[in-house]
């Protein structure tokens, strides 16, 4: 790509500065591909330059995770060794800023067993579950971003030439970033402001519950008292802004786990777990998911859903425009990051905290009686189309349209 080095200095800067937002004195941690070396390092150097007094690096790499997965013993697999547990539990005392750079292969661990697949989630859960803890608190920055990688690449834009796949992932992931822009992080600042407006909306409105219509899709969802819809932008215990997402379309809240009923149908493939899966229904009752299906993928899907309790239930109801860039750029990534800003999504699994008044003060006990779900798995799918009606139901059982045929009416 012609300027590559020149784009990807403006996305180290993005992300140290509207990512994470690093502040005089913080420390960092990068988790990033080995791959992506040339990025790691302009993220790093910025990182100093912001101030942070360390950026501790953790590179990952598919091709040694994948043998990890396919050859070690199933209970190894599943086991946190003590030195990391410990190493990773020092870090989220110590507040770490997380940078987290996302190229996976949608298809990593595709023809794996899935008892081995379901081993290295029982690692990565147990390894990640404080951080996750205080991530859903907002007690920490955090932020997600993309790079480009060959295998990733080849999945998006298969009916291009080899060389010219990578190339074209890097544009598209720049594009919906805004790193094309002037001044990305002003860019940013105005992206940003036009969605909290709609979430203020939303907030003053606080509906007693959602109601979706679509293809395959009819699904009430509750709302508990005293939600907050937010977007991707988010303050920190010391008062920092950070943007978690980058990209973000969307507005978000926390459903009441107990008021969910219906059925809801995906519009988008849901890479989870190294695999890809494809056409689900998903029946509620009483809030609880109480039938599986899917096209392909269904036992990794069943197998999320009987993770632990909480993995039945759902944690996060977030509304994202079908007009928005990313779903019109036509491009399906592969990637949550990307898929789930292009449609109104559901998360399977934990709510964040801050989705109700006062949250972030509550002990886990009070935040599942106020209805927020708890779980060790936080999965986003894809519902939205452009064929979407959404309602909103008021506390007197009166309605308002929301969305028609997948905007905002």
């Amino acid at each position: 790509m012609k300027n590559l080095m020149t784009h990807l200095d403006k996305y180290a800067m993005l992300i140290v500065k509207t990512g994470v937002n690093v502040q005089s004195g913080d420390l960092v941690q990068l988790d990033i591909s080995v791959n992506q070396a040339a990025l790691a390092r302009l993220i790093v150097k910025k990182a100093y330059a912001a101030g942070a007094r360390q950026v501790v690096l953790k590179w990952t790499d598919d091709t040694i995770l994948r043998e990890q997965v396919e050859n070690m013993e199933i209970e190894e697999l599943r086991t946190v060794p003590e030195y990391k547990q410990a190493e990773m539990d020092d870090l989220v005392a110590q507040r770490i800023s997380r940078i987290s750079v996302v190229s996976q292969d949608p298809g990593v661990f595709a023809g794996i067993p899935t008892e081995r697949i379901e081993a290295y989630q029982q690692y990565d859960r147990k390894l990640l579950f404080g951080l996750r803890q205080v991530a859903a608190a907002n007690k920490i920055s955090w932020t997600v971003v993309a790079a480009a990688e060959g295998p990733w690449a080849a999945k998006v834009f298969p009916e291009l030439a080899e060389s010219e796949q990578v190339d074209a992932l890097w544009d598209a992931i720049f594009k919906a970033t805004k790193v094309y822009e002037a001044d990305p992080v002003e860019a940013w600042r105005l992206h940003e402001k036009t969605l909290q407006e709609k979430a203020t909306m939303m907030n003053q409105e606080q509906f007693k519950a959602l109601h979706y219509q679509a293809p395959g899709t009819d699904l009430t969802i509750g709302l508990p008292e005293n939600h907050v819809w937010d977007s991707a932008r988010s303050i920190n215990e010391k008062g920092f802004e950070f943007m978690a997402n980058m990209p973000t379309e969307e507005i978000f809240t926390a459903p009441d786990r107990r008021v969910v009923d219906g059925v809801v149908a995906s519009t988008k493939p849901l890479a989870y777990a190294g695999q890809v899966i494809t056409g689900i229904s998903l029946t509620f009752k009483e809030g609880a998911i109480i039938d599986v299906k899917a096209e392909q993928g269904e036992e990794v899907l069943k197998a999320l859903v009987e993770m632990d309790e909480g993995s039945k239930y759902l944690g996060e109801v977030a509304l994202v425009p079908d007009p928005s860039p990313i779903s019109q750029s036509g491009i399906i990534f592969y990637s949550t990051l990307f898929d789930e800003n292009a449609s109104n999504h559901l998360a399977i699994g934990n709510a964040y905290a801050f989705s109700i008044a006062d949250g972030v003060e509550m002990s886990e006990k009070e935040l599942g009686e106020h209805g927020l779900n708890r779980s060790k798995n936080h999965v986003d799918f894809m519902i939205g189309s452009d064929r979407m009606n959404i309602d909103g139901i008021r506390q007197d059982g009166s309605r308002i349209a929301i969305f028609r045929n997948g905007d905002w009416a």
